[in-house]
């Protein structure tokens, strides 16, 4: 079954709604299973579980079929996603257009290319949807 996975900020801002919504209507148009990944930092001593998680998501959508909430800790948010959609075999990531300086910056650091999509279509063969501001 195809996988979608979308990192979001909590508690979940304006703009991590808008890329949830375009996540949720991406897995429904593909029959595909959504995976909603927070990364709490190491570095900010806030811990969020995967039940708060849940929690605001349905509080702001209603319950989403196929969803599998994911809260992992790390230093790097990119890193964080990258391992979550190679160790999930993702086909598909949504990230908010905002977030595609950090990214590129990031991995310009790890990998060398700013080229964020081909990175993960040779890394971790997904496709990148980039969700705009509104």
């Amino acid at each position: 079954m195809t996988l979608v996975v979308v990192p979001v900020r909590y508690p979940l801002t304006d703009h991590s709604k808008r890329t949830l919504e375009a996540a949720i209507e991406e897995a429904r148009e593909r029959d595909a299973e959504l995976t909603v990944l927070h990364v709490n930092l190491y570095q900010d001593d806030r811990r969020v579980t995967r039940t708060a998680l849940k929690h605001a998501v349905e509080r702001a959508f209603g319950r989403v079929d196929s969803a599998r909430y994911v809260v992992r800790r790390s230093f790097l948010v990119e890193e964080a996603i990258l391992d979550e959609v190679a160790a999930e075999d993702a086909d598909v990531v949504v990230i908010g257009h905002k977030q595609m300086p950090r990214w590129r910056r990031t991995l310009r650091r790890l990998f060398g290319t700013p080229d964020i999509e081909s990175l993960l279509r040779a890394e971790v063969d997904c496709e990148l949807i980039s969700v705009p501001a509104r």
